[in-house]
C-alpha cells in the first residue's frame, strides 16, 4: 500500500475522540484511507463494515439502536471496552448519523467513516454530528504523490519543490508529468500498466459517478441533458460561468443549471476558482472559474479542448492543494490567472517567456502582490528558465 500525503493528519487525529470522516470523489482511495487507520489502532477490539454490502445495511437501517448495538456486538464489538468501527460508503445509510451519535455519546466509540460526497456529510451531518467529527477531503493524487504511486520518487526530488526551471530535473520527469496531465491523478488510473486500461477505468470512473453517486446523493433526475451539460462544461473548463448562455446552449432551465453546477461541485467532480475581490457582496456578484477535479476526467470527456486549457486545469488542481485559490480580471490587460492565499500571483503559459513575466509582475504589482510567478509546461523560449516548471509545484 501507498502511504498518501493526506494520511499524516489522518493518523495525528486517530487518538482523538472525534469521528475521523474522509470524504472525496468516487475511487480516489478512500478505503484505503480508512483501512489505513484501522491497523493503526493499537488494539483488537475494531471492526471494518462496507456498508456496500446489503447485510451491513439493513444492520444499520434498523429501527431499535439496541438491535443495532446487538448486532455490532455479534460482529466482534465489545462495548465495556474502547471501541473503533470502521463504516465505508456511509452514504448508503441515511440515517447514520443519528447511529454514530448515539454510540459515540453512549460508550465513546471512535468512528472511521468514508463517504463519497461533502453534498452528503455536509448535510447530513452538520447538525446532527456538530462537535463530534472531523471532515478530511481526499482528492486525486498530485504529481509528487503520482511519482510515488509510479515508484520513481526520490528524496532530492523534493528539493526542487516550487524551485525555478532546471533542464536537468526536466529531462528527468518531464514524460511522467505529460502523462499526469494526461491521464489524471485516480490511483488506480495511476497504477495500471496500459493506455488503454488507464481510459477504461476513467470511462468506467465517469459513468459510475453519473449512475450511482448523483441518483443516490440528489433528487435530481439523471437524463440526457445532464449528460449534455457535463460534456459543455467539459469544453469550457477554465472559463468563467456564464449559467445564461450554460441555460440556452444545453436548453436547460437556467435556476437547474446553477443546482447541477452545486451538485458537481459539492461532489468534487469540478472545483470553482472564485474572483479575489476585497468586498464580498462584489465577490458574489462576480462569475467564478469551472475546472475539472481530474484531468483524465477532463480528457475523457473532451478530447477536442486545447493543450493549453488542459494545462491550466491540471495547474488549478495543483495549486488548490497549497492553500485557497482565486483569480483576477478587471480587463483583458490586467488579469491573473491565479492568486494562492491572496499573496502569491501566478500566470499559466505553456512555453513562458520574459514578456509575460514582466507583464505578471507589473500587474501583480498593481495589485499589491509581491510574489509573481509563471509556471511553464515546457522549456522557455530562447534558453528563458525564470519559471515554475509545472512538474515543480507540488
Amino acid at each position: 500500500m501507498y502511504k498518501r500525503e493526506p494520511f499524516e493528519a489522518l493518523e495525528a487525529h486517530l487518538p482523538k475522540k472525534q469521528a475521523t470522516v474522509v470524504t472525496g470523489m468516487r475511487r480516489v482511495g478512500k478505503t484505503t484511507a480508512i483501512k489505513f487507520l484501522l491497523e493503526k489502532v493499537p488494539h483488537h477490539n475494531k471492526i471494518y463494515l462496507d456498508l456496500e454490502r446489503i447485510e451491513y445495511r439493513h444492520l444499520f437501517n434498523q429501527p431499535s439502536y439496541s438491535d443495532i448495538e446487538r448486532g455490532l456486538t455479534q460482529l466482534g464489538i465489545d462495548f465495556s471496552k474502547p471501541a473503533v468501527i470502521a463504516l465505508d460508503e456511509i452514504q448508503l445509510v441515511r440515517n447514520i448519523p443519528s447511529v454514530i451519535k448515539t454510540l459515540y455519546d453512549t460508550y465513546g466509540v471512535k468512528f472511521l467513516v468514508s463517504g463519497s460526497s461533502s453534498f452528503y456529510l455536509k448535510n447530513h451531518f452538520s447538525e446532527s454530528l456538530a462537535g463530534r467529527k472531523k471532515i478530511f477531503e481526499l482528492w486525486p493524487l498530485d504529481f509528487r504523490e503520482f511519482l510515488v504511486f509510479r515508484d520513481v520518487w526520490q528524496p532530492q526530488i523534493e528539493k526542487e519543490r516550487s524551485k525555478y526551471f532546471l533542464r536537468t530535473f526536466y529531462d528527468l520527469y518531464g514524460d511522467l508529468y505529460e502523462e499526469y496531465i494526461r491521464f489524471g491523478g485516480f490511483p488506480e488510473v495511476v497504477l495500471s500498466d496500459s493506455v488503454q486500461d488507464r481510459q477504461d477505468f476513467l470511462a468506467d470512473i465517469v459513468n459510475a459517478y453519473i449512475e450511482l453517486d448523483i441518483k443516490l446523493l440528489s433528487d435530481f433526475e439523471v437524463s440526457d441533458s445532464l449528460y449534455k451539460l457535463i460534456l459543455l462544461l467539459a469544453g469550457r473548463a477554465g472559463s468563467k460561468v456564464d449559467y445564461s448562455k450554460l441555460s440556452n446552449i444545453a436548453g436547460i432551465n437556467r435556476h437547474k443549471v446553477k443546482d447541477y453546477l452545486s451538485l458537481l461541485e459539492y461532489t468534487y467532480f469540478v472545483r470553482m476558482v472564485s474572483p479575489l475581490s476585497k468586498g464580498i457582496d462584489k465577490e458574489l456578484t462576480i462569475q467564478p472559474k469551472m475546472y475539472f477535479s481530474d484531468t483524465g476526467i477532463l480528457n475523457t470527456l473532451q478530447k477536442g479542448l486545447s493543450s493549453g486549457h488542459i494545462f491550466e486545469n491540471a495547474v488549478a488542481n495543483q495549486l488548490s492543494q497549497l492553500g485557497k485559490l482565486n483569480y483576477f480580471e478587471k480587463s483583458r490587460s490586467w488579469e491573473i490567472d491565479f492568486i494562492l492565499d491572496e499573496k502569491i500571483a501566478f500566470e499559466v503559459k505553456e512555453t513562458p517567456t520574459p514578456q509575460h513575466l514582466n507583464a505578471l509582475k507589473y500587474n501583480a504589482q498593481a495589485l499589491g502582490l509581491k510574489e509573481p510567478h509563471l509556471i511553464g509546461r515546457y522549456p522557455g523560449a530562447s534558453g528563458f528558465s525564470d519559471f515554475l516548471w509545472g512538474g515543480n509545484v507540488f
